[in-house]
């Protein structure tokens, strides 16, 4: 049983590296395997990474175009495939559900999708489906993604939406909301713990801010851009908001460790730290805010890498880890979260036919997330 499909739909296109996006109009996907489901897509968020990929700096991700982007978006269920799995029965025509770019396809056999790879609560799912599984697609990125009318998701790696969030909200939940929920998860902090967030004004930052204070931590906001800056100290959460250029990390620690009551410069400052930031200044200022045997979390990957100092590592015991994204259950953790205690995006909303726009905007560097709201058009 299915919705009334049309026999079109449109969709922005990228056709090539550093170009526009182009708007035409196709056939609309068909769900292929008992797994899929075709949804239509209601909100589809812009993210960094769409911008890395659009400019040709993922080699090997996007293997063909013209290619649809997107890999945090949020529809409505309309068709499944003719004999549905179980996973793709748990959902009926109408439901709403939110869809992050990992793992279309999850092979179900591998050392990930077995669960013999990592075992920390922030990736483990079901045995049979693994965010990990190296041989599933992404959508938005090696696949097709949610910059169109219509699309067709996994049914194992879509969460269903809570009643108190629009498709608006929880597409940047998606990926920005998932990847700092569980990046914060990744820290293993004790209530009242310090953590500090790189980049506190964009997309994935704010909603840091957010969550950490919700989830009973004191949080230090770091940023080194006017907007982004207006942004977080906007929110009115209760994190300190540092501007890195006006004030040194080392004199941060200070007055942290006199807050404290603390005299031994190896237990001033931070108990971890998340990296959002691309740049080597900004991981460095980070590196400094921790106490001996802190955390630094890992979520950027700029080109080039980051240098690390080897002092910081075997003086001070400093753990360097990565965090990408997370499990479905934690997905659905997160949107359940974020519903609870009333955390949401800061966003810019606009129509499909305008997302050359919505890039123009994010190139100024105003902090939030730019949003494809598909009911702008309908």
């Amino acid at each position: 049983m299915a919705t009334q499909l049309p026999k079109t739909m449109r969709a922005q296109f990228l056709e090539a590296f550093k170009k526009p996006y182009t708007l035409r109009t196709i056939p609309p996907p068909k769900p292929a395997t008992p797994n899929d489901i075709l949804i239509r897509v209601d909100a589809a968020s812009y993210c960094h990474t769409d911008h890395v990929l659009a400019s040709g700096q993922m080699p090997g991700v996007l293997q063909t175009f013209p290619h649809i982007g997107s890999h945090e978006f949020a529809g409505t269920v309309v068709c499944h495939f003719t004999s549905p799995s179980p996973k793709a029965r748990a959902f009926s025509i109408g439901d709403r559900v939110g869809v992050p770019g990992r793992a279309f396809h999850a092979c179900g056999t591998c050392f990930e999708c077995q669960g013999r790879g990592s075992k920390d609560v922030v990736w483990q799912d079901d045995e049979g489906y693994s965010v990990h599984c190296a041989h599933a697609k992404n959508n938005g990125l090696s696949r097709d993604g949610g910059f169109a009318e219509y699309a067709v998701v996994d049914a194992r790696q879509v969460a269903p939406i809570p009643a108190a969030l629009t498709a608006v909200e929880t597409a940047p939940l998606m990926c920005a909301g998932v990847t700092i929920y569980a990046a914060l998860k990744r820290c293993k902090l004790e209530m009242g713990a310090r953590v500090g967030i790189m980049g506190c004004g964009g997309g994935l930052g704010h909603l840091g801010l957010q969550y950490g204070v919700k989830m009973g931590y004191k949080v230090l906001g770091v940023d080194a851009a006017d907007g982004p800056l207006k942004l977080a100290q906007g929110l009115d959460t209760g994190a300190r908001i540092v501007d890195a250029r006006e004030q040194k990390a080392a004199d941060l620690v200070q007055q942290l460790g006199a807050e404290d009551g603390k005299n031994d410069l190896g237990e001033m400052g931070l108990d971890a730290v998340i990296v959002l930031p691309e740049s080597q200044q900004a991981f460095d200022y980070a590196m400094t805010l921790l106490k001996s045997h802190g955390t630094c979390v890992v979520v950027s990957f700029p080109e080039n890498g980051f240098h690390i100092s080897a002092r910081d590592v075997v003086f001070r015991d400093i753990s360097i880890i990565g965090s990408l994204v997370g499990s479905n259950r934690m997905l659905r953790e997160m949107l359940n979260f974020s519903a609870e205690h009333g955390i949401r995006a800061i966003t810019n909303s606009f129509p499909l036919s305008r997302l050359n726009d919505l890039v123009e905007e994010y190139h100024k560097g105003g902090g939030g997330k730019l949003v494809i709201d598909m009911g702008l058009e309908r």
